[in-house]
């Protein structure tokens, strides 16, 4: 699967999604481009997911409009270590995204045993 990198998400990441084609906004020399646009030229060089830690970037983008899903890591903060537990969500999600749609994947918050 072809994966835009959005500019706020970790590159270390890219190492834990093996088996797909993963490039990053900075490397395409979209670096600053609004997500509309962004958008769109991903979809026009048939990228199939852009995966984000933008949480309101599928409130702000008419995203059915884009041949493209999205997929919006929810985390408390961007750290690998904080990431890594959710790769297993991540990747079994990456098969079943539909273009046009976004998909959060959220860190669950820890439970204390009493």
């Amino acid at each position: 699967m072809k994966i835009l990198f959005d500019e706020d998400a970790p590159r270390p990441l890219r190492r834990h999604l093996a088996g797909h084609e993963i490039i990053t906004v900075q490397e395409m020399n979209w670096s600053g481009t609004k997500n509309g646009k962004l958008l769109a030229l991903a979809a026009s060089q048939n990228f199939e997911v852009l995966l984000t830690f933008d949480q309101n970037l599928q409130y702000q983008q008419n995203l059915s409009a884009h041949n493209i899903a999205v997929v919006v890591i929810v985390v408390p903060n961007k750290r690998i270590d904080t990431i890594l537990p959710l790769v297993p969500a991540i990747l079994a999600m990456l098969p079943t995204v539909q273009p046009g749609q976004a998909y959060r994947i959220e860190k669950q918050p820890e439970t204390q045993n009493p």
